[in-house]
């Protein structure tokens, strides 16, 4: 032994040296990772292989390791750490030779690269990470950003410490586009830190709540973090459930938890934001309160307005807070009442079959004091008075295929019990009654005859849905008897679009917007995964940058605007008409539908082709290419090096060596606070790249493996890594941030600047770990 060491100590320590060694030596990092796997290997099999480490391994012959068998104690929870006075045994670290420990750890090699990067599960949402990084880029390099900060910076500028409130937004808003951290931080630095100094803001502000802002891309959705995370913490909290269930004498999690166990990216996508909203919310509101306090050094900036239209606070009040409350508010009631809702006859073929019990009671007497012990004597007494009934009952009701009888009364019924008025035609009315309502607030003095058109058009769709449209009336005979209140609406909308777009606000703020209602809304609703979201988001983010050059140029951007248009035509067919005509039978208006579904769909694909072209002749399109290329390969290859890296330290047991270290801890919630603990302090020297790929795997089995729900030991994770970016003196975001400052600011400047949110940042978790509700909330209320 050296220096009176475990030889699986010292190889930890030999495995951490060679990668801090490798990523400072100046190499590629992703190259660095697998370099330093070898490097490490290398010498923990020459130093083993002459006898040096020497690994102490508790005896299991003993009379002493029976005893305690026989006391209760389970295998798995004994280990030197819990029970050091023990009999151990000392072995070799490779106790067959590090040949065998190369040969044994191949297959493995090749499966954890198969399962992890090339064809796993995963490999479907690792491809929504290219799609995001592709979004980010594209908005970054077509100067949305300079337009939010010039339009927030007017919008706060008034205000008391209203620079940096702007930043705040912004910031979020870039985090929720982009997801990239160091694109955040680089070009908030460049545009609003000269603007800052310039309006007498300290720079201490200036950098503190620019890196702070910037950094909030780790946490806020579309996070690239969460995304990787999120396809990691899956597989572990599958598994480590699983391994728990089967230490209780479960079959398996299902049994033992009475819930599968799954976390899908798409959940934690909706626990993260509260967190994500929660922290810009205190950075604005430190901004604005150090301005109180400090005026000469966040002083009110007033910005010169562009547009001369004068608004009096009573018309905007009307019109852009009370009308919309109360459209909204109606439709809510509307649905409370039963006058607005579902629509759809479509029933199943089948009856339902019976509920069962909530949890498994058929089980052995070790697992079923387990699940006393995790859900409580009375779920579990009435899951036995579930199970009872049922049997009771005649057993569990199965699922049958219903007679044409069956299928006709269930369809009068669901008929019977249909709203007057359609969820979807209630809320396109309300779509352009909020739209004619706010072009009315913008421009007070413009003519207000095509809004009311518009608007007398809008409450005709549903008086035409109550009169003429029955829940049975089919999608085609709909459409024809829609089509005159919707154009008259459409009219008064397109009208109320050109007095909108005169304001440089809602010009500005309103596309990016969409987009991201559009990504979001569709992977936090639960309509669809991440990967088919971030696909949209960057096809959306390459036209709407396609048209910014365009206008730039003096150009008519009509062609992109029809190809978003032909989206929505896409999305509304669809969802309104059955587009497999491959049935037989298939009607005619499914088939009509269906080509003008393929029609709108041949438009917006010639509509995104016309959009790259016009970025590449632009010469926008071949940079964004290229550096979502870079960032792209560094994710994979530092993914591929990282898994070799694992497995060297899973070949000389490093790995059950820490796992074993940690569960010798008797509180989950110590074992939490250390692994937190260690992954701050990791921040400091390591991307979050290599936290989630090196370190994560490693103790993602203690800490998925235990009570705690996986989305908040999720998102507590992302936050901690979020913080150590942060942290002087070694925080990237600190880095970023000092690359692009003017030389009158200091490094000095930006440490001090950035304690302050290092402390909200620490405030935020402590947040977190008293309230988890923060971070569930979300999930629980949402579908998944």
């Amino acid at each position: 032994m050296i220096f009176g060491l475990d030889g699986v100590e010292i190889g930890l320590i030999i495995v951490f040296l060679s990668l801090f060694a490798g990523i400072l030596s100046g190499f590629p990092v992703a190259f660095a990772i697998s370099g330093a796997g070898i490097f490490a290997f290398t010498i923990i099999a020459y130093l083993d292989s002459h006898g040096l480490l020497i690994h102490q391994v508790i005896d299991t012959g003993s009379q002493a390791y029976r005893d305690l068998l026989g006391s209760g104690a389970r295998p798995d929870s004994i280990s030197t750490f819990r029970y050091p006075d023990l009999p151990t045994l000392a072995q070799p670290l490779f106790d067959r030779g590090w040949e065998t420990a190369i040969d044994r750890n191949l297959s493995f090699i090749v499966n954890r690269m198969n399962e992890r990067v090339f064809a796993g599960q995963s490999i479907e949402t690792l491809l929504a990470v290219l799609m995001f990084v592709l979004m980010g880029i594209t908005l970054e390099r077509s100067k949305i950003a300079n337009d939010l900060l010039t339009t927030m910076a007017r919008v706060f500028g008034p205000l008391p410490g209203g620079l940096a409130v702007s930043v705040v937004v912004v910031g979020a808003f870039l985090a929720a586009s982009t997801g990239i951290v160091g694109a955040t931080v680089v070009t908030m630095g460049l545009l609003s830190l000269p603007t800052m100094l310039r309006n007498g803001y300290s720079p201490e502000l200036s950098t503190g709540v620019i890196a702070a802002s910037g950094t909030l891309g780790q946490i806020i959705p579309p996070s690239i973090v969460i995304v990787l995370l999120g396809t990691l913490a899956g597989d572990l909290y599958s598994a480590a459930q699983e391994a728990r269930a089967q230490s209780y004498g479960c079959s398996d999690a299902l049994t033992y938890l009475g819930r599968p166990a799954v976390v899908s990216v798409g959940t934690l996508f909706q626990a993260a934001m509260l967190p994500g909203v929660m922290l810009a919310m205190l950075y604005a509101g430190y901004a604005f309160v150090y301005a109180v306090l400090n005026p000469s050094k966040a002083p009110a900036v007033h910005v010169e307005q562009k547009s001369s239209e004068v608004i009096t606070r009573s018309e905007a009040l009307t019109w852009l807070v009370f009308a919309p409350v109360v459209l909204i508010g109606g439709l809510f009631l509307l649905i409370e009442t039963g006058v607005v809702g579902s629509q759809d006859l479509t029933v199943s073929e089948f009856s339902k079959a019976s509920k069962g019990a909530d949890l498994r009671t058929n089980v052995s007497a070790e697992c079923k004091v387990a699940m006393i012990e995790l859900h409580g004597q009375e779920k579990w007494d009435n899951a036995v008075q579930q199970q009872k009934d049922i049997e009771e009952a005649g057993g569990a009701r199965q699922s049958v295929r219903l007679t044409g009888e069956e299928l006709a009364a269930v369809k009068a019924a669901k008929l019977a019990d249909a709203a007057p008025i359609g969820t979807g035609i209630s809320i396109l009315a309300l779509l352009a009654l909020l739209t004619l309502a706010s072009a009315r607030g913008v421009r007070p003095s413009a003519p207000t005859e095509p809004l009311i058109i518009g608007g007398a058009g809008a409450l005709a769709l549903l008086l035409v849905d109550v009169l003429f449209i029955a829940p049975d009336t089919t999608p085609l005979v709909t459409v024809l008897i829609i089509a005159l209140p919707a154009l008259v609406a459409l009219w008064g909308m397109r009208y109320a679009a050109g007095l909108l777009a005169q304001n440089e606000l809602i010009r500005v703020v309103f596309p990016p917007l969409v987009l991201i209602i559009a990504v979001l809304g569709s992977i936090l609703g639960g309509i669809t995964n991440p990967t088919p979201a971030a696909a949209l988001g960057a096809a959306g983010a390459i036209m709407l940058a396609a048209y910014r050059r365009l206008k730039d140029e003096g150009r008519s951007g009509k062609i992109v605007i029809r190809s978003t248009l032909a989206v929505v035509i896409m999305i509304l067919v669809g969802a309104n008409f059955d587009l497999r005509t491959t049935q037989s039978d298939a009607g005619l208006e499914n088939w009509v539908a269906f080509l003008v579904a393929y029609g709108a769909f041949l438009y917006a694909a010639f509509g995104l082709a016309y959009s790259g072209w016009t970025l590449y002749r632009g010469r926008v399109l071949t940079p964004v290419v290229r550096e979502t290329a870079k960032v792209t390969s560094m994710v994979f290859t530092i993914l591929i090096g990282s898994q070799l890296l694992n497995l060297v330290v899973i070949s000389f047991g490093g790995e059950h060596y820490i796992q074993e270290f940690l569960r010798s801890f008797d509180s989950e919630f110590q074992v939490f606070l250390i692994v937190m603990l260690v992954l701050f302090v990791l921040g400091f020297v390591l991307d979050f790249l290599e936290i989630i790929y090196i370190v994560i795997p490693i103790v993602g089995p203690v800490i998925y493996g235990g009570t705690f729900d996986p989305k908040w030991v999720t998102i507590m994770i992302a936050v901690n890594l979020q913080t150590s970016f942060l942290t002087p003196p070694f925080g990237f975001a600190l880095f970023y941030l000092r690359g692009v400052a003017p030389p009158s600011v200091t490094t000095g400047h930006i440490y001090r600047g950035i304690i302050p949110f290092v402390l909200i940042q620490i405030a935020g978790l402590a947040l977190l770990w008293f309230l988890p509700g923060i971070v569930t909330i979300v999930p629980d209320l949402m579908p998944n």
